[in-house]
């Protein structure tokens, strides 16, 4: 009975060889709160405005009249 070791491990005699890939990179993102103050500008307009309110006002004049005397 033969016994034929073809490439078995154990018996091999190159020695162990170590190569690198390229870097794989990978992202972690982290995300922390920004304050953006949102400025809203307001105008404020007085406007004022003329309404008509009656208000009543009386002119008169006087004059003195004579009556004739009664006839007697």
């Amino acid at each position: 009975m033969s016994h034929h070791h073809h490439h078995h491990h154990k018996h091999c005699l190159c020695p162990e060889k170590q190569v690198f890939d390229p870097p794989t990179r990978v992202y972690r993102d982290f995300y922390h709160p920004q304050i953006v103050e949102v400025v809203h500008p307001i105008e404020i307009v007085n406007r004022h405005h003329c309404v008509p309110v009656p208000k009543h006002v009386y002119c008169y004049t006087v004059k003195d009249e004579f009556c004739p005397s009664p006839v007697r």
